[in-house]
């Protein structure tokens, strides 16, 4: 077991902490912005490709920014784009289609069209596809956890390769004993995640902290029985508005861990 403290007071002790991924994590607004851009400009190209003389054309990007959760402001961290899987945003997308009169068939094919082609957009030029870069304190909190013995994982939803890329790009793959995506079942916010999760883990859901940004991830660890439930709220532009947590944290820095010391024996 190793002792939480956030701002030098303790907070519990654990023996894993699951971690979400884009904002709490990375620095994800950026690289989610510009998929959003992209998956916008490929949706008026398409429906307009469909649809020549549909009025409704002009309406595809008030309705997809406000649907992504789009501000002038940056994302909205509680908004699709933020907090669903690229399947949830692929079955949004396909509701606008609908809501400008194409048929479900039709709405969902195009919306996979846009989706498909912007990932290959993102994979042939690297210039669009932005870096998901750690933020200030990540590493040197990794880097402790490890010497404490302590157990990490991600969950996520992002797809099984988004997650390999990210740990990858970033030289994480070390740090992380393993992940929960969205192309496992069932993906979160099911309490089931994490339980599942943890058992991968080798761990019991009560000897772990959960560090998310959206109150989804925060409920999601009390249902499971997580023992330690903290709110990270520094990743985005828009500071997260959360209620589900225990504590909050600002910065990395102000968590620390200390491997307990063993009692001696009598």
């Amino acid at each position: 077991m190793a002792q939480l403290l956030l701002k030098g007071v303790p907070i519990g002790t654990i023996k894993g902490v699951l971690f979400d991924k884009d904002g709490t994590l990375s620095n994800s607004e950026d690289h989610l912005l510009a998929i959003a851009n992209l998956r916008i400009e490929e949706s008026k190209h398409i429906f307009r490709r469909n649809y020549a003389k549909h009025q409704k054309v002009k309406s595809i990007e008030r309705l997809l920014t406000s649907a992504y959760g789009l501000t002038e402001h940056g994302i909205h961290p509680s908004g699709t784009l933020a907090v669903a899987s690229r399947s949830q945003n692929l079955i949004s997308t396909a509701t606008i289609f609908c809501l400008l009169g194409a048929e479900w068939p039709k709405a969902f094919d195009m919306a996979n069209e846009v989706f498909n082609r912007v990932d290959l957009l993102t994979t042939q030029r690297p210039d669009k596809n932005k870096k998901q870069t750690l933020l200030p304190g990540v590493q040197r909190l990794l880097k402790d956890l490890q010497k404490a013995n302590v157990f990490c994982a991600l969950i996520s939803n992002d797809t099984t390769c988004g997650i390999r890329n990210f740990l990858k790009t970033n030289n994480l793959e070390e740090a992380f004993l393993t992940f929960w995506s969205a192309d496992n079942q069932p993906t979160k916010p099911s309490a089931d995640a994490v339980k599942k999760l943890c058992n991968l883990l080798g761990v019991l859901p009560i000897d772990c902290a959960l560090i998310g940004d959206a109150d989804s991830d925060l409920q999601m660890a009390r249902q499971a029985g997580v023992g330690i439930t903290l709110g990270y709220v520094a990743g985005w532009t828009q500071s997260p508005q959360l209620s589900a947590h225990q504590h909050l944290i600002y910065h990395w820095d102000d968590l620390r861990v200390e491997a307990k010391p063993k009692l001696p024996k009598d």
